[in-house]
């Protein structure tokens, strides 16, 4: 089977992450994937390189890009045709708004190709104006119609692409984000006192002896929210005297960098001396090992893979209540989830979060263990690999027929075990 995926760029961000983890996989099992790929935006960082020791087969169109440009989105259309009927693939897959339009129209070149969507999230209501909104709406409900197979990373996202007659529910399946969780898995668990050890990052941003770090994942976006994040946690740490002071990381880049150093030297000087602009790291993992909690400020999001990466790392978390993110955060058993409604409302409760929790490990601790086990059951790579090989199949109608044998393209790593901290609780509850 051939398969051809197409993500506008791969950066650090979850699209790319699940490919990484799922393709060298999906080769295993007789599934030869194609990635089309355009480049990664400014302070974006790309996953290219690890692309590329994973053995996967990346074709880079310079075309194609997130931002809307007409005349290179038309050249990357163009493009793409080509390098689709070159390939003549069995079945095409595209991943989030932009690819999904230019993807599913050039996969027209390729009568034969199944045609898959997937929606991490969307951005078909309150992120741009009526007018647009109302035809990105228009133009998705005329994509589905001519897409065989239809994917939501959430039960959310789902529902909403059913509530606003993208499509029928039966035509759509939830598959959530799988990620190859052992780097995360291997870390140590937070203490029962104190906070995490001190390595490197602690001794780089000047962190004392038992001063909690409160880590923000993401690209600095709007709809992150990054500086209602900031707004948070100021908040909370003026209602804090007397205690040892909190730290507050991003770990990310993007547009709002700038806005959100503005917001930082507008804090009193030794507030803003507490606040660090990381950028954008290839390997998250050991930014999670000395963190003590992870803060997701969203006004949007599908399933957030910020999140599964800080459970499955034993780190709290604590999130507004917005897509998919009541299906990975359980309040009181792995985080605590305020509000989104309303910025006020949402900056109240992430600082009231945020007072529960930065002066309590043992908390931190327990609710990062629960967060660890609902990570590692529910969230690991063999099971998006198992849902996208049996989606593929079915709409192939290949039934039990195998594929033909694809060779290695570069080592697939054996799962590695859980670490011995690893709860053996009942399984997670349901959120």
């Amino acid at each position: 089977m051939r398969v051809a995926r197409i993500l506008t760029r791969f950066n650090l961000g979850g699209p790319a992450r699940q490919v990484l983890a799922a393709d060298p996989r999906l080769r295993q099992r007789g599934i030869d994937v194609t990635l089309f790929v355009g480049r990664s935006e400014s302070g974006e960082g790309d996953l290219l390189a690890q692309a590329e020791r994973a053995g996967l087969r990346v074709r880079l169109l310079p075309d194609l890009g997130r931002s809307l440009r007409p005349d290179r989105d038309w050249r990357a259309l163009l493009e793409l045709r080509r390098e689709l009927v070159r390939l003549d693939p069995d079945l095409v897959h595209t991943h989030a708004s932009k690819a999904g339009l230019l993807g599913r129209l050039a996969a027209e070149a390729v009568p034969r190709a199944r045609r898959v969507h997937s929606f991490h999230g969307h951005v078909l209501e309150n992120y741009f104006s009526r007018a647009v909104s109302g035809l990105m709406l228009h133009c998705e409900r005329r994509l589905a119609r001519r897409t065989d197979g239809l994917v939501a990373v959430s039960h959310a996202t789902l529902e909403d692409l059913v509530r606003l007659r993208v499509s029928e529910r039966p035509r759509i399946e939830c598959l959530p984000p799988g990620l190859d969780l052992a780097p995360f898995a291997a870390l140590p668990a937070l203490p029962a006192l104190g906070t995490a050890a001190p390595g490197a990052l602690r001794t780089e941003l000047g962190l004392g002896e038992g001063e909690p770090l409160v880590l923000v994942v993401g690209r600095l976006a709007a709809v992150k929210r990054p500086r209602l994040a900031l707004e948070a946690f100021a908040l909370a740490e003026q209602a804090r005297p007397g205690r040892p002071p909190a730290h507050l990381a991003f770990l990310g880049d993007g547009a709002e960098r700038a806005a959100l150093e503005a917001a930082r030297r507008r804090l009193p000087p030794e507030l803003g001396a507490r606040v660090h602009l990381l950028g954008a790291r290839p390997d998250p993992a050991p930014v999670y090992a000395e963190a003590d909690l992870v803060l997701l400020a969203s006004h949007s999001e599908g399933l957030p893979v910020a999140l599964i990466e800080a459970g499955a790392a034993a780190r709290p978390a604590l999130a507004t209540r917005v897509g998919g993110v009541p299906e990975l955060i359980t309040p009181d058993w792995n985080g605590k989830l305020a509000s989104s409604a309303l910025p006020e409302a949402a900056r109240r409760g992430l600082a009231e979060g945020l007072l529960a929790l930065l002066d309590d490990p043992g908390e931190r601790r327990r609710l990062g263990l629960n967060g660890r086990a609902r990570a590692l059951e529910r969230h690991g790579a063999e099971a998006l690999v198992e849902g996208l090989e049996r989606l593929y199949r079915r709409l192939l109608g290949e039934g039990q027929m195998r594929g033909r044998p694809v060779p290695a393209r570069g080592p697939v790593p054996p799962p590695r075990p859980a670490p011995p901290d690893v709860p053996s609780a009942p399984r997670s509850p349901d959120p």
